[in-house]
């Protein structure tokens, strides 16, 4: 939109234009503007549940949640003034003491800290430093706004740690109720499996019913875990040590196509020491948008499983023996040949699966009635 427009807003002194609708912070991210967020997620309605992208604006009595309130015309907005950084530390404190966020409780007194330390190792899956430790949205705030975590004492949950599901580990003790999962769950997937449910200290996110993930409406596909800013949603492999975040922060990130279905989701492979530990969808880029299914976030096991064939094989002998590429293809295409040449095109018919792309299984199909001259070519799906 031209600057001349009508539609301006003014955000720590740059004029900066805007469209119907938008809000002051995707105002601000546009024209690279940071205001700091935690609750608030892409493609989602705005809740303004965390109170931590507070901005002043001009003639309001009280700061307003800029991923909600609406840009107006010719507003004033500041977003790093005293008053902003002092409420948004208090708010970033409050969040640290509301669990088993033990990453910096290490700024308590000294016999405070070690009771504390003592009651959160009392729960099963605490014994080991939190697997979202480096990779949490929360402490890098706190660290970034140099929080102290002595003026409130964290608090208990009664809520177990619940792991009775093959690919997420729930931990009730380190959620901050930012509401990004429900949103996730409801607005990006519409699977609808979560809400926030009770109240005050009560509070928790809920399947129908309270009941576990596995009796629940959840389909496993991992968006919860995805924007989960802290470590209230892990995977069983983080879980088990076995891939923590820590570790994954030097793993190498290698983009590729998903290979279950022809759709062709966009993923990350985390790849440490020629092991895939880990896999996330690739943030805004179609056609999934980061988006993915159980099969394409949890189903990467197969790839070093110990009975997967690696190379092609070719019967000599009686026996199956490793083979090259190039001789097990020549051996294929003498053989279509010899069939052809002996029983008429017809009498080969080809099966194309849904786990291949839409342009290679047309490239099959031209190959078939192209190539080998018959129209017998069908899908599979369990290919």
């Amino acid at each position: 939109m031209d600057m001349d427009s009508e539609n301006t807003i003014v955000i720590d002194d740059r004029r900066c234009s805007f469209q119907q609708g938008e809000t002051i912070l995707q105002v601000a991210q546009r024209n690279g503007i940071h205001i700091p967020t935690l609750c608030h997620l892409k493609g989602a309605s705005p809740t303004g549940a965390c109170r931590i992208c507070l901005v002043e604006v001009e003639k309001a009595r009280n700061l307003v949640a800029s991923c909600a309130a609406p840009a107006v015309n010719d507003m004033i907005v500041k977003t790093g003034t005293p008053r902003i950084v002092k409420v948004r530390n208090m708010n970033i404190e409050f969040l640290l003491a509301s669990g088993h966020h033990n990453c910096f409780a290490q700024d308590m007194d000294p016999d405070s800290w070690t009771d504390f330390q003592l009651r959160a190792m009392e729960t099963k899956g605490h014994e080991d430093l939190c697997p979202a430790y480096g990779d949490c949205r929360l402490q890098e705030l706190a660290v970034k706004y140099q929080i102290k975590t002595g003026r409130f004492m964290p608090v208990d949950t009664s809520f177990p740690i619940e792991d009775v599901n093959p690919f997420i580990v729930r931990d009730f003790s380190r959620c901050i109720l930012c509401g990004r999962c429900v949103q996730a769950c409801n607005e990006i997937q519409v699977n609808n499996a979560i809400s926030l449910g009770y109240r005050g200290s009560s509070s928790k996110i809920v399947t129908k019913g309270d009941m576990p993930l596995k009796d629940s409406d959840c389909v496993f596909c991992g968006e919860c875990v995805q924007v989960c800013p802290v470590g209230a949603l892990i995977t069983k492999h983080e879980f088990r040590s076995e891939c923590s975040k820590v570790e994954t922060e030097d793993a190498k990130k290698i983009r590729t196509t998903c290979s279950y279905c022809g759709v062709g989701c966009q993923i990350y492979l985390h790849v440490i020491d020629d092991t895939v530990v880990k896999v996330t969808g690739v943030d805004d880029v179609p056609p999934n948008y980061g988006s993915l299914c159980v099969k394409g976030r949890f189903g990467f096991d197969f790839i070093h499983h110990q009975e997967r064939l690696t190379t092609p094989m070719i019967r000599k002998n009686g026996e199956l023996k490793d083979a090259s590429w190039d001789e097990a293809l020549d051996i294929v295409a003498e053989k279509m040949k010899q069939i052809k040449k002996e029983s008429g095109p017809d009498s080969i018919g080809v099966l194309t699966s849904a786990r291949i792309s839409n342009e290679e299984n047309y490239l099959a199909q031209k190959f078939t009635r192209a190539v080998i001259g018959t129209n017998n070519v069908d899908h599979c799906a369990r290919l």
